[in-house]
């Protein structure tokens, strides 16, 4: 079992940046892909961005340019720097960790654009 915890959403506006933080309990070596999802309110849960064991990155369209998912491996820690902000952005952003046999979610955190 991997506890995966969410930190750093918040409120920001037009613009602004936020950085999000997951801390694993396991060491993200032994996650073959872990990513950021996020979910607004009345819409589906989508993914933002990942990034596999061996370092390659995936974005979503909508924050190519924006967002940058980054990992410290020593702290087992994955982070989502989230750079000029826009209200849609608004959503509550879950990190994601995969094996070849399981799916793990953490509990998710508000962030919220809006001036």
């Amino acid at each position: 079992q991997v506890q995966l915890v969410e930190s750093g959403g918040g409120l920001v506006q037009p613009g602004g940046s936020l950085r999000l933080s997951c801390a694993a309990s396991a060491n993200i070596f032994s996650l073959n892909v872990m990513g950021w999802y996020r979910q607004a309110p009345g819409k589906q849960r989508e993914l933002v961005t990942s990034i596999t064991r061996s370092g390659a990155t995936n974005y979503a369209d909508s924050v190519k340019g924006r967002f940058t998912i980054s990992r410290d491996i020593a702290k087992n820690t994955v982070y989502l720097q989230m750079n000029s902000l826009k209200p849609e952005d608004t959503a509550v952003y879950y990190c994601n960790a995969r094996t070849i046999m399981d799916t793990y979610w953490g509990q998710g955190t508000q962030v919220t654009v809006s001036s």
